[in-house]
C-alpha cells in the first residue's frame, strides 16, 4: 500500500476511477447485447432502435477515454453493418 500522502490520494483516485469506467463498460457491452439479440430474434426496427443507444453509448464512452476511440468506431462499424444487412 502507499505510504506517501500523494500517492494515497492516487490511490483513491484510482480505485473511484475504476469503478466509474467499469460501470460505463458494463452499459456498453449490455447495448451491444441489446443489438445483437434484436438481430438474432431478426427483428429490424428493434435492432435499430438499440443500435442508436448503442451508437450513443460507446461514443460517450470513447470521449471520456475508458474505451479507446478506434475500438468504439470498430464496434459501432461492425453493428451498424449487421442491422444493415438485417433491414435490407
Amino acid at each position: 500500500m502507499a505510504n506517501h500522502k500523494s500517492a494515497l490520494k492516487r490511490a483513491r483516485q484510482s480505485e473511484n476511477r475504476r469503478l466509474r469506467n467499469r460501470g460505463y463498460k458494463t452499459r456498453v457491452k449490455k447495448a451491444v447485447k441489446d443489438v445483437r439479440s434484436a438481430i438474432a430474434e431478426n427483428a429490424p426496427e428493434q435492432a435499430q432502435a438499440n443500435l442508436k443507444t448503442a451508437v450513443s453509448l460507446l461514443q460517450k464512452t470513447a470521449t471520456k477515454g475508458v474505451i479507446k476511440h478506434r475500438t468504439a468506431s470498430r464496434k459501432i462499424s461492425r453493428l451498424s453493418r449487421q442491422v444493415h444487412r438485417l433491414s435490407s
